[in-house]
């Protein structure tokens, strides 16, 4: 009966939560311009630029007029007149004597201190640029099914499922684990482990436009519940994506990054191809809507699920219970936002820790959900299940397959 109660308390919520942003919906006044996708790649050049002007401003400021007055006038000027008359002589003609007498930061070429600076900047631009969580060197998961491995009992309502001994690479259990199903929000595992690997600043911000609310709106997305032209970071639309599946943060984190939908879907499509799975998964959105070039398995979903908490941005996103967004104009309290899987399976007997979930449903493939444990042993277990029957019965057949996999806690 509790259960049942809080099943309708939550439906009543999100109801409300649904009017209220319609009601916001019809409040739009006027369409934002959209980024374009070269403002991705002006900022991704950006910071390696001022990196290098910076460190020649130093050594211009700082060291090299104590290390020009050292190394003499007299020395450049002869070097400098040496190679001028190499060229008028024809000694060195062509263009590599030509360049050896361009300045390096003030220095002429050839100086000391000019190959000095020549080194330090090309040892900068060498440098691999930082994404947000870094990139695992970890390779991707492949487990494979044993004489061990089970069927899942008589409990589990889930028409697809798996279940994964992690450090082992044992599938434990499995139920048609190999057919293909439409991800549905699983997708935006995918979604956040592609973006985590092409952004490098979580606290830049993106200008929400009516274009990815109309997206999400008339498709029937979950929604953060983001006004057209409010600003928000793109840390929000990390969270956005995965705690409230909010299919208006998916579909902005993917212009962030691409400039369209397209775009990054074709990145997201390179992940799976990187991961070894591009015969049995194949993406063409980033939210999870159904399509039928839309595809994946719940094997696939256990390796995008381990390679997405491999990376400890997404995994941190991943495992978080709630978070607020940040103050903005429209919101100025933020908007809070939970994963309600996390928090209604975290209170259920499951003979270990639920650390990191993502849920999702299509009418195709029903209620599914992938989620990572750590058991009472101190390892890590994926289970993944698809056509469920509903959001709560997902969470039991969870609990029913961690209780059925999982060493039970001593004493």
């Amino acid at each position: 009966m509790n259960i049942m109660m809080d099943e309708m308390n939550n439906i009543a919520l999100e109801e409300q939560s649904e009017r209220e942003r319609s009601v916001r919906r019809k409040q739009r006044m006027e369409e934002m311009r959209r980024r374009k996708k070269q403002q991705e790649l002006v900022r991704r050049l950006f910071i390696p630029c001022v990196a290098i002007l910076a460190v020649c401003v130093l050594f211009t400021a700082r060291g090299i007029g104590k290390l020009v007055r050292k190394s003499g006038a007299q020395k450049r000027a002869e070097k400098q007149a040496e190679a001028e008359t190499e060229i008028k002589t024809g000694t060195k003609a062509s263009r590599t004597q030509q360049k050896a007498v361009v300045n390096v930061a003030g220095c002429p070429a050839g100086d000391d201190i000019a190959e000095q600076i020549t080194v330090w900047i090309a040892d900068i631009n060498a440098l691999p640029l930082q994404t947000v969580g870094g990139k695992s060197d970890e390779p991707p998961l492949r487990a494979t099914a044993d004489e061990g491995t089970e069927s899942f009992n008589s409990e589990v309502v889930s028409q697809n499922g798996i279940f994964i001994d992690v450090e082992e690479k044992r599938i434990l259990g499995q139920k048609d684990a190999g057919a293909r199903i439409n991800p549905a929000s699983m997708t935006k595992i995918l979604t956040v482990l592609v973006a985590a690997e092409h952004i490098t600043n979580l606290d830049d911000t993106f200008e929400i436009t009516i274009a990815i609310t109309d997206y999400s709106y008339v498709n029937d997305c979950s929604n953060v519940g983001f006004d057209v032209g409010e600003k928000v970071t793109v840390r929000d639309l990390f969270y956005g994506t995965v705690l409230p599946s909010g299919g208006d943060a998916a579909l902005a984190l993917a212009i962030y990054v691409s400039g369209s939908q397209e775009e990054f879907v074709r990145l997201m499509n390179q992940k799976i191809d990187e991961l070894g799975l591009s015969k049995t998964s194949h993406f063409t959105n980033c939210v999870g809507l159904y399509d039928a070039n839309h595809y994946s398995t719940v094997y696939d979903i256990s390796v995008m699920l381990k390679a997405a908490c491999d990376n400890s941005f997404c995994r941190e996103v991943l495992a978080a219970h709630t978070y607020t967004a940040s103050i903005t104009e429209q919101h100025p309290e933020g908007i809070i936002l939970s994963n309600w899987f996390l928090r209604r399976i975290e209170d259920k007997e499951t003979y270990g820790e639920v650390l990191c979930a993502k849920t999702g449903y299509v009418a195709q493939s029903g209620s599914c959900a992938a989620s990572l444990a750590a058991g009472s042993d101190g390892k890590e277990y994926i289970c993944v299940t698809a056509q469920s029957t509903s959001s709560w019965q997902c969470i039991y057949d969870h609990v029913e397959l961690y209780q059925q996999f999982l060493p039970q806690k001593s004493g």
